[in-house]
């Protein structure tokens, strides 16, 4: 009887599903991190593979995984796209997407010349913000078709079923998460405002490069390719936009 309460605690912790964890060294299948001994004892699994810790970051604070995150480290990103449960990705996309609109907002309202009180009436301006909300949404669509149209024209066998989609999907809102600097680059308005916003979307679209070939496990060079053709995709909208006549 009490012999056998630590090996059932351990078969427990054993037997996740084949696949459901992924070393972050190698991207090689795991079916655990770490195992239980109870009483604080903790022993995290090495990989069968590349003999390396399958995920070290389970020992690391919060703080430390995203700043290695933030420093775009394929670990990083594999630990928390494979190996934790955040499920975030909607509300940061609608966030994000709000941060873009009150960005376009603002210069909208700072490129208009005309000073008539008449013509700010509030439900003017927040029509301005829905549209501009509705613009960003558009063009974010365009983006992830995109890349999800190069990647399946250069890489077919990499989306085979519906999951592969969700997970490559959640992995690009996740990295988008860049975009949230967009509010503090705006508030605190410098002459330097421009080259922050260049180098923001620099950031996130080097996020993005990361999450698909961390997603995937491919080389530098197709994630750039497939991101080259979202950004073309994304621009034609934009110019459509431009030719309806539509401040974007």
């Amino acid at each position: 009887g009490a012999e056998a309460r630590p090996s059932e605690a351990l078969r427990g912790q054993a037997m996740a599903a084949p696949g459901a964890y992924r070393c972050i060294e190698c991207h090689g299948e795991a079916t655990e991190l770490y195992r239980d001994y109870q009483r604080g004892v903790l022993r995290i699994s090495i990989c069968k593979s590349c003999q390396k810790p399958v995920d070290k970051y389970v020992e690391y604070d919060p703080v430390i995984i995203l700043i290695n995150a933030i420093l775009c480290k394929a670990q990083a990103y594999r630990h928390i796209l494979f190996n934790t449960k955040i499920n975030i990705h909607g509300k940061l996309c609608i966030f994000c997407l709000l941060c873009e609109a009150y960005l376009r907002w603002l210069q909208l309202q700072d490129s208009s010349q005309n000073i008539d009180p008449d013509d700010l009436i509030r439900y003017a301006k927040e029509w301005d913000f829905y549209r501009m909300f509705g613009i960003a949404s558009l063009e974010q669509t365009s983006f992830l078709v995109g890349i999800f149209i190069a990647l399946w024209q250069m890489r077919p066998e990499m989306l085979k079923t519906k999951s592969d989609f969700i997970l490559l999907l959640k992995a690009l809102l996740l990295s988008s998460y860049g975009k949230l600097l967009l509010i503090p680059a705006v508030i605190w308005e410098h002459d330097y405002t421009p080259l922050c916003l260049m180098l923001i979307k620099v950031f996130v679209l080097t996020s993005n490069s990361q999450a698909i070939r961390v997603t995937l496990n491919l080389n530098r060079t197709l994630p750039w390719l497939a991101i080259f053709i979202g950004l073309v995709l994304e621009n034609a909208v934009v110019c459509l936009f431009q030719k309806m006549g539509w401040n974007v």
